[in-house]
């Protein structure tokens, strides 16, 4: 059997990894050299980077949705919950990352909002929840342990154990292949050497486009392909 890892990447996948590498390696550059301008212009609140954020995401969610359209009736039903919080979850970070169109379209936030979130918006990530931010609590700690486990451990398990590579692949679950677990490496590394505190946004942006080519071009490909049925795959 081929390795997918060995397979010739798609021009599609070499643009998006130069797209982000060039940006990050601009970003740091800019917040070395003048980082009001970075902090103000490059990555600040639906700037040009929170933009390019949401789009990796929107796509995700496209990507996911094509998925149930053509997979499901041959596929578990475990397949199909994983492909559906697959696509909500994508949708619900980008309406995240935009406050849900809240500042787009000049929407006042509920009393609630303006007296429990750090930045006064409609949106969960920015909740104060006895003095820490659920961002900070989960979408930074919890998510980065995720992240961890996700694109280290389960590689590794998919490849060296059958009966996990039966579950995934039975279960829907998009496995990493090498150059996205390189690529997201490299992106912690590049905005960790960013001097400003809106590193972070250069971060999601990075892992976000990571994430799209996960779901897009996963270690397991064929799992997604509509001809690709087998037994194991079957409810």
């Amino acid at each position: 059997m081929e390795n997918p890892n060995n397979t010739p990447l798609t021009i599609y996948e070499k643009l998006v990894i130069a797209f982000v590498a060039l940006l990050i390696i601009i970003g740091d550059i800019s917040a070395f050299i003048n980082v009001h301008w970075y902090e103000n212009a490059y990555a600040e609140e639906d700037g040009f980077i929170e933009w390019l954020t949401v789009l990796p995401l929107l796509m995700a969610t496209v990507t996911a949705i094509s998925y149930l359209i053509k997979l499901p009736s041959k596929r578990s039903w475990l397949f199909f919950t994983s492909i559906l919080t697959i696509a909500l979850f994508s949708f619900f970070a980008a309406g995240e990352e935009i406050s849900w169109g809240q500042r787009i379209f000049h929407i006042q936030s509920s009393e609630y909002f303006k007296e429990h979130n750090a930045q006064g918006e409609t949106n969960l990530h920015n909740l104060v929840v006895d003095g820490e931010k659920v961002n900070k609590i989960i979408f930074s700690q919890l998510l980065s342990v995720l992240i961890g486990i996700y694109l280290i451990l389960l590689p590794l398990l998919y490849q060296k154990n059958t009966a996990v590579k039966r579950f995934i692949d039975w279960a829907g679950v998009p496995v990493p292949r090498l150059y996205q677990i390189m690529m997201a490496g490299g992106v912690f590394l590049l905005t960790a050497i960013c001097p400003s505190g809106k590193a972070p946004e250069m971060l999601e942006f990075g892992i976000c486009f990571t994430f799209l080519l996960i779901v897009a071009f996963p270690y397991n490909r064929n799992v997604f392909r509509k001809e690709q049925v087998n037994d194991e795959m079957i409810e």
